[in-house]
């Protein structure tokens, strides 16, 4: 009714109110489809319709489709535009029931007038059957004259051809049985076929977010490699210009030595100069020398003259001249005594000071041999400490690859884990709710009270190749749940616990009460005893002969039919198809993708894989974050031992 709305029709369906207008509205359908009634490999399927002013959109699990692929996937789950009696206009049925009487008889002549019309066509449309019906009632009688005689003759041509047909029959028996074999084979390959293409879609993901991140460690590398260009560039150049001042220094040190051999030699002539001068000079010297004295002894005797002169006139008498001469001897004498000591103090001193210089000397050619020492290491320490840095940056790098390495296994993980859960789901919806209910149960009460002897289902115990799944599974039937216990005391324990707590059911098999049937194979090339072909552990075995015992595998249905007769076996093919030693037979399609065994060996290895994943990756994070520690512990103590010969130094 609402399939093609116009502009003004969408307007009117939005909200109007007292506040803002509303741009858009939509309206959504939630289906269940468990039971895949819908075309769409999904459990919850959304049908949402979006209507705005200018746009009217369908979405399908949030992604855009259109109309018509809307109406052909309502079409395909049972929702048909011709029979729409499933949806009632929305207030209709209150309309109906609130009418009035007027209204309700007005109805019911236009109901009345539309159905005299539909009687009328039909009455015409019966008279005029009536007028061919008669037409050919006369037609019919000459048909049947003629079909007699026709009859007759194709009896005899027919019973002829059913001879020939019968005989092309059998043959087209044969021929089907070989083509439905075939067949069968070629849905196990397309079974199998559709799994590779799955796990090689799943890798071809896996595969995609590696090139994405090998793309950006690329363009991370390439921008590394550009920066280390620029640094070579500018190393180059810094090399020569250091070059060009080598080179300069090189001619500068030619032309210096240049020069010193021609200073030299002039210091070497004036040497000479200096020698011949130096004795003229010396010789002058003591001339002078000889001079001053005479002037000294000349100055000294005018002195004395004087003072002779001007003590004559100074004292009265020579007795007060020689007071005073003597006094001044005394002055000398006390100040001379008084030098003397001075003197002695001084040499003294001066013993002392060279003394402490020779000991200082001694100090510092002691010291220098150990400043030597320092330096050295100080320069081994350093070279150290270069290779320490060289340990780090390559750590470093290992530390970048372990993150990319990191990122990836957690990739694979992950799919792992989606593997893990899409198999336990598909197991879980294979398995019968009472006996998940028991199971779960049982775990829990054996888990919780910590008792041992509890084995596990059959099904987590059987391993074999993939070819036999089938068989196994057919064979077994639901004693594929059957809990292995080691006593009956355990499972008498269970059964109370999940009788009192109302947690499903479980059958056990308790190995101490376990009977194995005595079973004898007659050798023969027609089938082998389905245990041998199956892998488990040999205090399992009374459990497994209880169950396979008296089952074999033949090649064909043939073969079984045969061999059930002859040795009184039960026997099943590869396919599934079974015949019982007591003569009735089962068969029919098995999907291979719903075989509980393989949902068991995928949880079993995404396990596995999970658990060996997880611990490749802390084994390599532990040796990873072990050599950081050592090396940051060995530069710590380096750098306390560079810093305490550096304050030694």
């Amino acid at each position: 009714m609402f399939q093609n709305l116009r502009s003004e029709d969408r307007g009117a369906l939005l909200h109007e109110g007292a506040d803002n207008s509303v741009l858009s509205a939509f309206v959504e359908i939630v289906f269940d489809n468990s039971d895949n009634r819908i075309p769409v490999d999904k459990k919850v399927v959304r049908l949402r319709r979006a209507v705005a002013s200018k746009k009217d959109e369908y979405y399908l699990d949030g992604k855009h489709v259109s109309k018509t692929e809307v109406m052909n996937l309502l079409e395909n789950a049972g929702f048909s535009r011709s029979n729409p009696y499933y949806v009632v206009q929305q207030g209709k049925i209150a309309s109906l029931t609130l009418m009035k009487d007027s209204e309700r008889l007005e109805l019911l002549k236009e109901i009345g007038a539309n159905k005299r019309k539909q009687i009328d066509q039909v009455v015409h449309y019966l008279e005029e059957r009536l007028r061919e019906l008669d037409e050919e009632k006369e037609k019919l009688k000459k048909y049947q004259q003629l079909d007699k005689q026709r009859r007759s003759l194709e009896y005899t041509i027919l019973d002829n051809e059913l001879n020939d047909a019968r005989n092309d029959l059998a043959s087209m028996d044969d021929n089907r049985r070989k083509i439905s074999e075939r067949m069968s084979h070629v849905d196990n390959e397309v079974v199998d076929v559709r799994e590779k293409i799955k796990s090689f879609d799943k890798e071809i993901k896996f595969s995609t977010r590696g090139i994405n991140d090998n793309k950006a460690q690329k363009e991370g590398v390439e921008k590394k490699r550009i920066e280390v260009l620029k640094v070579v560039a500018r190393i180059e150049l810094d090399l020569r210009d250091i070059k060009d001042r080598i080179l300069n220094e090189k001619l500068a040190k030619d032309e210096a030595a240049r020069d010193s051999q021609s200073v030299r030699m002039e210091s070497e002539r004036s040497k000479s100069k200096l020698a011949e001068i130096s004795k003229v000079h010396q010789a002058k010297l003591k001339e002078e020398e000889e001079i001053s004295k005479s002037i000294i002894d000349h100055q000294r005797q005018l002195s004395i003259l004087y003072q002779k002169q001007g003590r004559a006139t100074q004292f009265a008498n020579k007795t007060a001249r020689d007071k005073w001469l003597q006094k001044e001897i005394d002055d000398l004498e006390r100040v001379l005594l008084s030098n003397r000591k001075q003197e002695g103090l001084l040499q003294e001193e001066i013993q002392k000071l060279k003394d402490k210089i020779n000991n200082l000397n001694s100090y510092f050619e002691s010291h220098k041999s150990e400043s030597s020492k320092l330096e050295s290491t100080l320069a081994k320490k350093h070279n150290d400490y270069n290779d320490l840095r060289r340990q780090r940056n390559k750590l470093q790098e290992e530390r970048k690859s372990f993150w990319m390495e990191e990122a990836n296994v957690t990739a694979e993980k992950d799919r792992f884990v989606e593997d893990l859960v899409y198999s336990q789901e598909k197991l879980d919806n294979a398995t019968p709710g009472e006996i998940i209910r028991g199971l779960n149960c049982a775990r829990r009460f054996i888990r919780e009270h910590q008792i041992t002897g509890f084995v596990g289902p059959m099904l987590e115990l059987i391993d074999c190749e993939e070819s036999f799944f089938t068989a196994v599974e057919v064979t077994a039937g639901n004693s594929l749940f059957h809990v292995v216990v080691e006593n009956d005391d355990i499972s008498t324990k269970i059964i109370q616990v999940l009788t009192r707590e109302k947690g499903g059911g479980v059958t056990f098999i308790p190995l101490n009460k376990v009977k194995v049937p005595d079973v004898s194979y007659p050798q023969s090339d027609d089938f082998v005893p389905l245990l041998k072909k199956l892998e488990y552990k040999p205090n399992h075995r009374r459990a497994f002969e209880q169950v396979f015992g008296r089952t074999v595998i033949c090649k064909d249905l043939q073969a079984a039919t045969k061999v059930a007769r002859d040795n009184g076996l039960n026997c099943i093919t590869l396919d599934g198809d079974q015949v019982a030693r007591k003569g009735h037979m089962t068969g029919g399609f098995h999907d291979y993708r719903c075989s509980k065994l393989k949902f068991v060996k995928t949880i079993k290895y995404n396990k596995e894989a999970i658990k060996k994943k997880k611990e490749h990756l802390k084994n390599v994070e532990r040796n990873l974050n072990k050599k950081m520690t050592d090396l940051v512990t060995k530069q710590q103590q380096m750098d306390a031992e560079s810093d305490h010969a550096k304050s030694e130094l």
